[in-house]
């Protein structure tokens, strides 16, 4: 018989990784939709950019255990932390 793996010792990495980067690319791509979703009328826009933070947030912090380590889990949401604040930026500045 075959002996089960200990459990890793990473998992506070990962659950702060998708904590913390999970929420800033929660709000990121809210940030994204509100640029990008001029045409809808303010009150609807706000609302929608509002309600998608908690389930981004939520699906990064679920997956992030995935990854093989906690470095990797940091490495990687930081990664497309920046993809979509550069996005943001890039938008903002041409659509205005």
């Amino acid at each position: 018989m075959a002996r089960a793996e200990a459990i890793r010792r990473d998992w506070l990495a990962k659950t702060l990784a998708g904590s913390l980067l999970g929420l800033t690319l929660g709000l990121g791509c809210s940030a994204v939709f509100s640029v990008l979703a001029t045409g809808l009328p303010l009150a609807v826009r706000a609302q929608l950019a509002m309600w998608m933070v908690a389930p981004i947030w939520l699906g990064t912090l679920s997956g992030c255990f995935f990854f093989a380590d906690g470095w990797r889990a940091w490495r990687g949401l930081g990664l497309a932390n920046l993809v979509v604040f550069g996005a943001w930026a890039l938008l903002r500045s041409f659509v205005s």
